[in-house]
């Protein structure tokens, strides 16, 4: 499954990013490797109840 992740600089420094197609799904990193490591397992928290009921 492909998503939409939109990455944004913060003011204070760091990074956050989005994921339009999972509303809420949010994260924070002070660097891009750490941000892009945050968002994919914050989707693989988001997407677990789903796929448990698909079991």
């Amino acid at each position: 499954m492909k998503l939409k992740i939109i990455l944004e600089p913060n003011e204070e420094g760091g990074y956050s990013a989005t994921v339009p197609f999972l509303p809420g799904c949010i994260c924070e990193g002070d660097t891009r490797e750490e941000l892009l490591k945050n968002i994919r397992e914050a989707i693989e928290l988001y997407l677990e109840p789903i796929y448990m009921l698909k079991s």
